[in-house]
């Protein structure tokens, strides 16, 4: 309530009295917490891509006193202000960035407006981004850049597979050329799985098949010799 055009009180809700001619009031404000939507239309990120940003601001006022003496309309200066913060913290950002750091923008949103709408006698409870509107051509190639990097990834994740996978054989190679007798048994046993899977008949070689029995009746041999 001013008095002269000068600050004299705050009268809380209820009935209150002002001297006629002498005082009056010159704003109700609404204590209690209030969202406002805004937006960034065509706001250019840090490669100059324009995007649309929607958000949802919560917001309240803690000072009446503040709120109508320090500003001359505080709703509209705080959502000027989300505006401008908004732009600030897209234009420091690539577009494929926006939407991982989603979060993280809300916050410094928060941080920022809370610094700048206290003096206002405003406070800035939480800061929501909606939507983030990105032009269709520049989502095509983000979709495009997108699986080009899965591709890779997975053809990373296939080499080093391989890599282990040859060490492994050459650590297997080194141990059957040092025992011939292993690696005919081992030749009989990929044998025996391969027509176990397939339900056939393996046809082989004679010299092939009495090198398989030479080579068990003397790895059997040896076996029995050394027990």
């Amino acid at each position: 309530i001013l008095r002269f055009g000068k600050f004299n009180r705050i009268a809380g809700p209820g009935l209150y009295c002002c001297i006629p001619f002498a005082e009056y009031a010159a704003i109700h404000v609404d204590q209690r917490i209030t969202t406002a939507s805004f937006s960034a239309e065509a706001a250019l990120t840090a490669d100059l891509v324009p995007v649309d940003v929607d958000a949802i601001l919560f917001w309240m006022v803690w000072d009446a006193e503040k709120a109508c003496l320090e500003v001359e309309n505080y709703p509209k200066a705080v959502l000027r202000s989300a505006q401008t913060a908004m732009r600030d913290a897209i234009g420091q950002l690539n577009p494929a960035d926006i939407s991982r750091r989603r979060k993280q923008i809300d916050r410094d949103l928060e941080d920022i407006l809370g610094k700048k709408c206290e003096q206002w006698g405003v406070t800035v409870i939480s800061v929501e981004i909606r939507d983030i509107m990105i032009p269709k051509e520049l989502q095509d190639a983000l979709s495009k850049e997108a699986q080009a990097e899965r591709e890779r990834n997975a053809r990373i994740i296939l080499a080093e597979v391989e890599k282990d996978i040859s060490e492994m054989l050459m650590d297997a190679s080194e141990v059957y050329a040092g025992d011939a007798d292993a690696m005919k048994l081992r030749t009989m046993h990929l044998a025996y799985e391969s027509v176990e899977k397939s339900g056939g008949t393996l046809v082989v070689p004679s010299a092939f098949s009495e090198g398989f029995v030479e080579g068990g009746a003397e790895k059997a041999a040896r076996e029995g010799h050394q027990a």
